[in-house]
Formats: structure tokens, C-alpha cells, sequence
């Protein structure tokens, strides 16, 4: 995984949480050699399996993969896989982990790494130096720390009570961008996150509201850039989601009514969209992250807009990743596999979906060095599937074994 300097900051507001007491958690099994024999390797980049395979991993990283047999080192523990499929982990590129129980429950599902899109506190800087540690369980943490949006969050002037001139005033205008970049950049974050336009998820707002323009948006990539912190950009509405893509974002989250004519400049310009379509189906129903009757009316005239504009942008070649939009809560109901879902759904091959959620992942996060695609040398994030994700991605729901940095954080293969 990369380094990054630890906000001291960020872990004592962990400790007063109560949370560092989960590093005396006595389940974790610390890093072995491990051999996986009569694998069929499904690589995350091509549609060629690789049949009657190993892996050899050490210290958390892949070092040999074989179709000639491996002679395991003494000591390692050797699983047959008879035959089983693996992938590399998955990666959820939109997530909201608000403890490290949502964290665990990520990871038991699949998701091996994760990118925190909106959490108070920074808490997901502290996370993410948990994730680091290898004392915890829990996914590879890219952290965002606060939105940048017109009303900031109470909690960040609880933070930043130098801020304190903003509070019930609206953040607008070139300047105030640069200087919420640059706090974002005090707390060391991996991304900085924006809502260029109102959220989907409150019913007293429109998701089509635009919040910023061109230059506004152009001023908060540059000021990222300068401590090379990329910007993601939540956007519903066309005309938010325009100026977020003219002004330089990385991604689009959402992006529910984008035009075809936004959708072909996100394609010019390399932009990527996180259309996070299964959380809008979780707002059509009873239960599950949302549970408010005017979303769900919200929701079925959204549904069927973000899976025309889904469709649209991968026909227009716009690159595409999976995420949830979840915060894994212990009521939610909500998985990767069912975005994997409805991208097929929207005219994705399953191989394009399954890049979706990891080597194409990995390389919006820029984290493709070490993570998202099965090779020598990177990361050991492993799922082991009984059946092929590339005829059916339905494969996911059911991990029988979950590698996660080289450690075994679930087995099921002999039940």
C-alpha cells in the first residue's frame, strides 16, 4: 500500500471515539505464506482464465503465479482450490464508512478497498492509517474527509473553528474553493470531494440544483492539484455536472440527468462516472439505507433516468467504475454486486463489469501500481468465487474466501 503522513489529529479523535480497543481484536491472524493450488485465475483485466493454477504468497503480495506447480515454503498453508475462481478483491469507489463495523462488514462481502466519500471528523484519514497498520481486518481506506459544498457540515467548524465566518453563510467564490482545498490538504486527505450539485438523498432538496460553476470548480481542481489531491464530483443535474466536468474533476458520482452532449465530453476529456445506480434503487424501496416515502417517489422517476444516462455514457465510451454509495451500515441491504448487476443491465459485457470493479477501479484511484488486477508483485486482495464471474457476476454474492493483503479474512471453501 502507499505511505502517507498519519494526522495525529484524525487518531485521537479515533481513541476518544472508543474504537482503538478493536486493536486487541484477538480474530486477527497475522500475514503467512499461503499457496492456492487448482486455481482458475480471472485476472481483472482480460477474458482469459488462466486453468490449473497457483499462487505463492508472501508478506502480503503475490510474489508467484504458475500453472507449472509451486513448492510451498515451509511453514505456508497450502488451500485446494479444486477448480474455484479468483479475482482480485473489489474495490467500492463510493462509500460512506462512518465505524469500524461498516468497515468489517465491507470487507466480509468482497471489498477489499474502499474510497470514502463524505465522513465527519476525518475519521476516514484515521481509518485509513488502521487499514495501513495490518492490526485490523478492514479494506484499504482512500480518504475524502468532508464535502466541499455550499453549507459545510457542523461538524467541520467544530474542526476548523477558524472557519467560523461561514458558518450559515454559503461557501461561493473562487477563493473560498482554494481555501477548502487547502484544509482538506491539512488532513492529508486522498481526495477531495465536492457536491456540485444537491444531494438525492434529502427530500427537501432538488438533485438537479447546480451549486457551482466552471470557474469555481476549475479553482478547487487546481488547488487539489498543487498537493496532487484529486477532485471527485458529486452531480446529479446536467448543468452542475457540466461545469464539474469543464473545471477538471477526475469523476462524476451520480451523474442522473447528464446529457449526451456532457456525457461526449466526459469522454474527450477522460473524465470517469461512478454512477452508483443500485443506491437509487434503494431508494424506491422500504428498508435498507433509506426508508422515507417522498424517496421513494424520488426514486422511481430517478431509477429509470440514471440507467438511460448509464447506458448513454457507455455507449459514448465514458470509462465507468462500480461503488455503492453505502456506509455498510448494519441495516443496509445494499452490495457491490448489485451495481454489478445493473451495469450489466445497462449493456455492460461481464468483463466490463468486472474491470468496473477492479482494474478499472483501481486506476481512477490511481492505486493500479499495487492493487486491482492479479499479477506478481501487487497487493494479495483475492476473492474466491465457486463459479466464474465472467459468465455470470451474480458470482460475487458469494465469496467462499476473501484475501485481504495476504491474510485469509474468510473461509468457507470446505463447507
Amino acid at each position: 500500500m502507499k505511505t502517507k503522513h498519519f494526522s495525529l489529529y484524525s487518531f485521537g479523535l479515533l481513541i476518544a471515539a472508543g474504537l482503538f480497543s478493536f486493536l486487541g481484536n484477538p480474530s486477527i491472524v497475522q500475514a503467512q505464506s499461503i499457496v492456492l493450488t487448482n486455481a482458475n485465475i480471472v485476472n481483472g483485466v482480460t477474458d482469459e482464465v488462466l486453468s490449473n493454477a497457483s499462487i505463492l504468497i508472501e508478506n502480503g503480495k503475490i510474489k508467484t503465479i504458475s500453472t507449472a506447480g509451486i513448492a510451498p515454503p515451509a511453514g505456508a498453508q497450502v488451500y485446494d482450490l479444486n477448480g474455484k475462481y479468483v479475482m482480485p478483491g473489489m474495490i467500492d469507489a463510493h462509500v460512506h464508512l462512518g465505524d469500524l463495523a461498516a468497515a468489517k462488514r465491507a470487507l466480509i462481502s468482497g471489498v477489499t478497498t474502499v474510497r470514502s466519500m463524505g465522513v465527519a471528523h476525518f475519521m476516514d484519514v484515521g481509518m485509513r492509517e488502521l487499514a495501513k497498520s495490518g492490526k485490523l481486518d478492514m479494506p484499504e481506506v482512500l480518504a475524502a474527509g468532508y464535502h466541499v459544498r455550499l453549507r459545510p457540515a457542523d461538524e467541520l467548524f467544530m474542526d476548523h473553528p477558524e472557519l467560523s465566518d461561514w458558518i450559515g453563510q454559503d461557501v461561493k467564490g473562487e477563493e473560498a474553493m482554494k481555501k477548502m482545498a487547502d484544509v482538506m490538504a491539512s488532513h492529508q486527505v486522498d481526495w477531495i470531494k465536492t457536491n456540485a450539485t444537491a444531494r438525492a438523498g434529502l427530500p427537501q432538496t432538488d438533485p438537479r440544483e447546480p451549486y457551482y460553476n466552471t470557474s469555481e470548480m476549475k479553482a478547487l481542481v487546481d488547488a487539489g492539484a498543487q498537493n496532487s489531491i484529486p477532485v471527485a464530483a458529486h452531480a446529479h443535474g446536467d448543468e452542475g455536472g457540466r461545469a464539474a466536468v469543464e473545471g477538471g474533476v477526475r469523476s462524476i458520482e451520480h451523474g442522473t440527468y447528464l446529457s449526451k452532449e456532457t456525457l461526449e465530453l466526459m469522454a474527450e476529456k477522460g473524465t470517469y462516472l461512478v454512477p452508483t445506480i443500485a443506491v437509487v434503487n434503494d431508494l424506491t424501496m422500504p428498508g435498507g439505507d433509506y426508508d422515507q416515502p417522498l424517496l421513494m417517489i424520488r426514486g422511481r422517476h430517478m431509477l429509470p433516468r440514471v440507467r438511460e444516462m448509464a447506458r448513454n455514457a457507455h455507449r459514448a465510451g465514458v470509462k465507468i467504475v462500480a461503488a455503492t454509495d453505502t456506509g455498510y451500515g448494519a441495516e443496509s441491504t445494499l452490495r457491490l454486486g448489485q451495481e454489478l448487476e445493473e451495469l450489466v443491465g445497462i449493456g455492460m459485457s461481464n468483463l466490463e463489469v468486472i474491470q468496473a470493479a477492479t482494474s478499472r477501479a483501481a486506476e481512477l484511484l490511481q492505486i493500479d501500481d499495487h492493487t486491482g488486477r492479479i499479477a506478481e508483485g501487487l497487493d494479495a486482495d483475492l476473492l474466491i468465487t465457486e463459479r466464474n464471474p465472467l459468465d455470470n457476476v451474480k458470482a460475487v454474492y458469494d465469496p467462499l474466501m476473501i484475501i485481504n493483503n495476504g491474510k485469509v479474512v474468510v473461509n468457507r471453501l470446505s463447507w
